[in-house]
């Protein structure tokens, strides 16, 4: 039968008839009806991708997204999910943008000059200009910093500004960021994302490049510094942070070291992150942290995320801290009723993009004119803390609000006004976004970023991320944090020159050594290594039974004494409980739950797995788009259980294939490749001792050769048949089979001479004199000696070896500054 050709789509019809029926059924207030040709062209260029499916566009959008590793989490679960994005970008002139730019500069300079004044000689509060209550108010003023001037003399290197558009086209500033602002490198994947399908539009509009001001930002820190290459490093709560993903990918993408608050320590008021080579100096911290819980010693006491004396090394000029701790208190949107005021008074002019009419309760007057227009305004919190009239925290309509809980709310307004807001409700222009393979107006917000450069001037960001709300109701109170992100475009009529982060070449000496390796880093590697041999040694011992005792049907199935000690391998491994008999039934149950028990304290395959993923995702800076997607997809569903192990054998094969053949000859490759040689060689030594006695049966030898995956290797070269002295020998001390224990104690002793040393008197490290005397009994034992006795040994200096190697180099509770041959640099 003949198929009948698909229709050609002409991307100038198609993107015509978009524009056509979405303006039909929209105002005219929408961006894109008011857009013109800018509009048309993106239209075409999608239209040229993915003809009249738009449906298609959204997947496709979307599946590059995921390919580069993009992903968010919401406070209280604990699986990431893909960072959604719109494959229509915002599009926004230059010549608007370059007013939007103007504004959000302007309110940088008059935020970091605030600032100045609040933590400094306080001449606005005591002026009046400022009440008392506003600063002392918020959960954000951290008063031990009064009288601290921040290293560089900047409270503010980045800051974020949400804009929102009214359907006249003004904008509007509905919320400041300055605390851990985030998004720049959701902005950043956002234009990976939507530049893979609409590969034209950059060329075709002349879009403005993100990399300027990310390397405009880098440059400014440096510049803060004392150092003239300093060590900089992003600071993160860790990998359950809902934004873990993105600092992860703007770490990589800036060159900096990702750091959490254990990584790191105070020495004589300088600041130091534990390295596997001593501990190395850190001049500036981009935090993403709570700046209440980023230094016990001075605020939180609770906190177990910070750096005790941190503030220490600020306060002696030692370690830039961006943005500096405190700076937050001016995101109260109580602040916004004075923000236009102060820009009168401080910079003699008024504010470029002015905020939402706001009114603290906290004054007389503002309270009597939310009071006389309540039902007309948005009600909300003036500072961080939810108050006790909006126990949500988030700003309401009154007339939104059940009978019950607008009493409550207006009697709480009673008691304690100064802990409320009025603001006028704002209605937001729309954009269109793709739903149901069709154009649909949706409201939005845009986030802009300002960095401080290295003249200490400020650069914005050619675009942000849009921020779609899910209904079409225009008002900002109902779009909320929004449902989809969108790229923001910043075209004009100037050919843009490709930027990139890369320096000039004459400028950079080369390098081999890829820098430093923080301690905790080094661990991930390293308990990586292991949990993904241990899963790929368990799944082989569970297919070695199943194929050899359940679908042996057409063969000789192996002797039930031989088939015990394979289930032993696996309740000794605490896989799974011991079976109540080796019949069939009983075999199949063990094997299931040895490879998918999710509960109960087993060790399953899936346990497993479930922890290689979280320790992968705490270093996912450091690891392949491809590894980490091996490590987070979800296990083969269906089929025989047979048939699921291989494939998730083969999994963790492929896994082993990419660090074997894809990562770089690091320090941190060499602590990963420790790992699986020492949980190699302790499963292989476990193995011979439980299957390769004396007395081993020709199925002992044989399931011995399977569980090593040396069956091949032995068969090539004995053609004469089994025999326990060569069947051992291949196994276990054979340097030159990859499976044997010799060979992964001579790759371990190798990786051990090559990593760093702390002392420097030419003698041994513990860890270096435990590899010897290990590989010293290897050496000297033949097939004929190698009795239980002496396996049993082997694996006893294997866990004294992996003890004596995270002794040395991870990090070790409250006595990590390992003082003995303590390196500083």
């Amino acid at each position: 039968m003949a198929t009948v050709p698909t229709a050609v789509i002409d991307p100038a019809r198609q993107a015509a008839r978009w524009i056509a029926d979405y303006c039909r059924e929209h105002q005219l207030g929408d961006v894109m009806c008011n857009g013109g040709d800018a509009w048309t062209a993106m239209l075409e260029e999608l239209a040229g991708a993915v003809g009249d499916d738009l449906g298609h566009a959204r997947d496709r959008v979307q599946r590059q997204a995921e390919d580069i590793g993009t992903g968010f989490r919401i406070i209280g679960e604990s699986e990431e999910r893909p960072w959604p994005v719109s494959p229509v970008p915002l599009l926004i002139n230059h010549d608007e943008w370059a007013a939007i730019a103007e504004g959000v500069e302007q309110r940088a300079v008059l935020m970091e000059m605030i600032l100045a004044d609040i933590y400094g000689p306080g001449n606005l509060t005591a002026g009046g200009s400022i009440p008392a209550a506003l600063v002392n108010g918020s959960p954000f003023f951290l008063r031990p910093l009064v009288g601290l001037e921040p290293p560089g003399g900047h409270h503010l290197h980045f800051v974020a500004v949400d804009l929102g558009r009214g359907p006249g086209g003004e904008w509007r500033v509905l919320a400041d960021h300055l605390r851990a602002p985030a998004g720049a490198g959701y902005a950043l994947e956002n234009r990976l994302a939507v530049s893979r399908t609409l590969g034209g539009l950059q060329t075709r509009l002349n879009i403005q490049r993100h990399a300027p001001f990310f390397a405009n930002f880098r440059a400014g820190l440096a510049a803060a510094c004392k150092r003239s290459e300093p060590r900089i490093g992003l600071l993160t709560p860790g990998r359950y942070n809902p934004s873990y993903t993105e600092q992860a990918h703007l770490a990589r993408y800036l060159g900096l070291l990702l750091v959490e608050g254990a990584d790191l320590a105070v020495l004589e008021d300088k600041l130091y992150i534990r390295t596997i080579a001593g501990l190395k100096r850190v001049d500036a911290l981009w935090r993403r942290i709570d700046p209440r819980l980023i230094d016990p010693l001075a605020f939180d006491s609770h906190s177990k995320i910070g750096v005790a004396g941190l503030i220490d090394a600020m306060a002696a000029g030692n370690v830039v801290v961006s943005n500096a701790p405190g700076s937050a208190v001016l995101e109260s949107p109580a602040f916004e009723a004075f923000m236009p005021r102060l820009a009168r008074e401080l910079l003699g002019a008024p504010l470029k993009i002015p905020n939402i009419a706001t009114w603290w309760c906290g004054q007389d007057a503002a309270q009597a004119h939310v009071d006389s227009h309540f039902d007309s305004m948005l009600i909300g919190p003036a500072f961080v803390a939810a108050p006790l009239g909006l126990p949500g925290g988030k700003p309401v309509m009154p007339g939104d609000l059940s009978a019950e809980d607008r009493a409550a709310l207006l009697a709480d307004m009673a008691r304690r006004p100064q802990d409320y807001v009025g603001q006028e409700n704002v209605r937001l222009s729309t954009m269109p976004v793709v739903s149901d393979d069709h154009l649909v107006a949706r409201p939005f917000t845009l986030r802009v970023f300002a960095a401080r450069g290295a003249d200490g001037g400020w650069t914005v960001m050619p675009g942000g991320f849009a921020r779609i709300g899910e209904h079409p109701d225009p008002r900002a109170s109902v779009m909320g944090e929004g449902s989809w992100s969108a790229d923001v475009a910043i075209y004009g009529d100037t050919p843009v020159a490709p930027v990139s982060l890369l320096p000039d070449a004459s400028t950079v000496n080369i390098r081999r050594n890829p820098g430093t390796l923080p301690s905790r880093v080094a661990d991930n590697f390293y308990w990586l290594g292991r949990y993904l041999e241990r899963g790929e040694a368990l799944l082989g011992v569970i297919r070695v039974m199943l194929g050899n005792s359940i679908t042996a049907d057409a063969g000789a199935a192996l002797a039930p004494e031989t088939i015990a000690r394979l289930v032993g391998i696996i309740v000794e491994d605490g896989a799974a409980p011991r079976p109540p008999s080796l019949r069939r039934t009983d075999l199949i149950t063990l094997a299931r739950t040895a490879m998918e028990a999710g509960d109960g304290g087993w060790n399953s395959v899936r346990s497993i797995n479930r922890t290689a993923r979280a320790i992968g995702a705490g270093s996912r800076d450091r690891l392949s788009a491809d590894m980490t997607r091996l490590l987070d997809a979800p296990a083969p569903a269906g089929g025989a259980l047979l048939d699921r192990a291989g494939s998730l054998q083969r999994r963790f094969a492929a896994l082993a294939g990419l660090s074997t053949e894809h990562m770089g000859r690091t320090d941190a490759w060499r602590f990963h490749d420790l790992g699986r040689r020492i949980e190699r060689a302790t499963a292989v030594a476990r193995a011979v001792r439980v299957f390769g006695c004396a007395a081993a049966t020709a199925d002992d030898l044989s399931t011995l050769l399977d569980v090593a995956d040396s069956q091949i290797s032995y068969r090539q070269r004995y053609l004469g048949g089994l025999a326990h002295g060569p069947v051992v020998d291949l196994v276990a001390l054979d340097p030159g089979n990859p499976r044997a224990i010799a060979y992964q104690v001579a790759t371990i002793s190798e990786h051990l001479r090559a990593l760093p040393v702390l002392a420097d008197d030419g003698m041994a490290e513990a860890h270096q004199v435990e590899a010897t005397a290990l590989a010293a009994l290897v050496a000297t034992a033949t097939a004929a000696t190698l009795d239980e006795a002496t396996l049993r040994e082997i694996e006893r200096r294997l866990c004294r070896l992996s003890e004596a190697i995270a002794r040395r180099y991870f990090l070790q509770g409250g006595e990590p500054l390992r003082a003995g041959g303590l390196t500083l640099a």
